[in-house]
């Protein structure tokens, strides 16, 4: 990005009225020289990311890290951006104080940079469960202070950088504290063009435009840290393997060095970790079954058949594969990438589903096949693997298994739900460090209440007010284990409830599950009615059902449930309940 351009971005940041339900966006951006342009472009890129809020940008003292970050503590915000540059560690290591480079001064300077690393990593421990933050490691070359050549690694170069790195990994433990990937750093903007000595010594600003620009738009992604895609679906000549299996048989088929066909090999090693993290893996080709399943049969594939699910395999059309895949799924288009060699098949796709990201698999181009499994550990990178996500693929055959040819609202038969021996577990802990259950609430769309997202700091200050509540609901039977799938949050007071937010994955549909979540709300609150913030939103088709299943009258707003109203139409449950933590 130029600076113009960012500069003419700023001003068209939104002014959402006091109803709008989108507050401004909080950032604290916490550096030890001017911020100058990098506040510039950091505001530009944060704009872009949350288009329809307000970015409110502010900055702490020059040289004052500690300072400023210990200001932050209780504010109201929703991200901290920090970024260290070695002379933020000691003066030594930069460029505007004189002295301090002789041999006699290294061991001390390294004795000091580590007591200073330890001592912002305490600080950053309190401040990152409430708000989290966005670090930049060093991005700047060390001086010449150290007595070997330029091109020999010096002893107190390497224990420098040896203090950064253990600094750095015990940061990356904690869930809310984000650090900018070196690596993907150094590709947007090469180290020998990132300091400016004539900047940093005429405006206490270190960095060249390009990089300031660079670095900025990846501490923002940091703050955006947007919910990883849910599922691939993959078309198998070549793209999954190289051949076409119907001509050559399952055996001529191949993804290997030794046949020029190591592109294939490299993307079915990323289709399985992608598997294991909790990735649905799905095939849509244009084949005759059983030679595909022969050819699925080979123990050298490294994506095995069982990581995969559902394989649509027909001579019928790629769009309809899709739907089918989507549908068994139960995820929305926005969420799911489709990859092919095709590019006619390609386009069918997106016409169909112009919400599905389709890329084309590149043949014999083994510098953009790299960039592909680039981009899709983008797309479907996460902070932590939960328990739900190695849970995910089981859960969904389960469901496949089970289905009854009926509404999807209905489901399973009354018999099945009462054979299956399922037990709910509710969780009445007010936990903000829940990532599974914010998770649910900012990427479920189907059962929500009414679409409301939350930044981490904004679902942190939620839960810290005495008046909410939040209960939490996981769920298994004896075909296995769903895990965690619903949340709901309120607050109580003075004999009632108001829900203020309620969600349910998609996996756990037709168990009856929501009517037990409301059961056990009205049983331990011993209220007379609930009210719910209910919005109907696009794709909230299964959530307005329930409540038009609750009420035929219902209505956008404050929907009010009595519980004799409830009771009314709450059909049977065979669930075992299981309360913990219930206050």
């Amino acid at each position: 990005m130029k600076l113009i351009e960012a500069l003419s971005i700023i001003p068209k940041s939104p002014n959402p009225g006091p109803n709008s339900g989108n507050e401004p966006l909080a950032v604290a951006l916490v550096c030890g020289f001017t911020p100058l342009h990098l506040q510039t472009f950091l505001h530009a890129e944060l704009q872009l990311l949350f288009p329809e809020r307000r970015i409110e940008l502010t900055t702490g003292l020059y040289g004052d890290i500690f300072g400023t970050l210990q200001g932050l503590k209780g504010q109201r915000l929703d991200a901290v951006v920090l970024v260290l540059e070695w002379s933020d560690f000691d003066a030594r290591l930069g460029l505007r104080q004189l002295g301090g480079w002789g041999p006699q001064h290294l061991e001390s300077v390294v004795e000091r940079v580590d007591v200073w690393l330890a001592q912002l990593r305490l600080l950053l421990a309190e401040i990152g469960p409430a708000i989290p933050v966005a670090i930049s490691q060093p991005t700047l070359p060390l001086p010449p202070l150290f007595f070997t050549p330029g091109w020999r690694g010096s002893f107190y170069e390497l224990k420098l950088k040896e203090l950064l790195a253990a600094f750095a990994a015990a940061l990356g433990q904690h869930t809310r504290i984000r650090i900018v990937n070196e690596q993907r750093l150094g590709q947007a903007s090469p180290p020998a063009g990132r300091l400016s000595v004539k900047s940093d010594w005429t405006t206490g600003f270190p960095y060249q435009l390009t990089h300031a620009s660079a670095l900025a738009a990846l501490l923002a992604r940091l703050v955006r840290n947007p919910l990883p895609k849910k599922g691939l679906i993959t078309d198998l000549d070549n793209t999954l393997w190289s051949g076409i299996v119907g001509e050559v048989g399952a055996e001529g088929v191949h993804w290997d060095l030794d046949h020029h066909s190591q592109a294939h090999g490299l993307y079915q090693q990323m289709l399985r970790t992608l598997a294991e993290e909790g990735v649905l893996v799905a095939v849509a080709s244009k084949n005759d079954p059983g030679v595909v399943e022969e050819a699925f049969q080979r123990e050298e594939l490294l994506l095995p058949r069982e990581r995969i699910f559902p394989f649509a395999v027909s001579w019928g059309s790629k769009a309809k594969a899709v739907a089918e895949i989507l549908e068994s799924w139960n995820v929305g288009p926005e969420s799911v990438v489709f990859i092919d060699d095709n590019a006619l098949e390609l386009a069918e796709v997106k016409a169909q589903h112009p919400e599905v990201e389709c890329l084309q698999f590149p043949i014999d181009k083994p510098q953009a096949l790299y960039e592909l499994i680039e981009q899709l550990r983008d797309w479907f990178g996460r902070g932590t693997i939960s328990e739900e996500d190695a849970l995910r693929l089981d859960s969904i055959r389960q469901r496949a298994g089970l289905r009854q040819p009926t509404d999807e609202r209905e489901g399973f038969a009354e018999s099945l739900l009462a054979e299956v021996e399922a037990e709910l577990t509710f969780d009445f802990r007010k936990d903000p460090h829940d990532q599974r259950a914010l998770e649910l609430v900012n990427k479920t769309n189907q059962f929500n209440l009414n679409g409301q997202r939350y930044t981490e700091a904004a679902w942190h200050d939620y839960l810290a007010q005495p008046a909410t509540f939040t209960l939490t609901a996981s769920y298994q039977d004896r075909f296995g284990r769903l895990g965690k799938i619903a949340v709901l949050t309120g607050r109580s007071g003075a004999g009632k409830i108001h829900v203020d937010a309620w969600v349910m994955s998609c996996r756990a549909f037709a168990r009856r599950i929501e009517h037990q979540c409301l059961r056990v709300l009205f049983e331990r609150s011993k209220t007379d009615y609930i009210t719910l913030a209910y919005a109907a939103t696009a794709r909230n088709g299964p959530l307005t059902s329930f409540m038009k299943e609750l009420s035929p009258d219902s209505s956008v707003g404050e929907f009010r449930l009595t519980q004799a109203a409830f009771a009314a139409i709450c059909p049977r449950l065979f669930h075992r309940v299981v309360e913990e933590n219930h206050e």
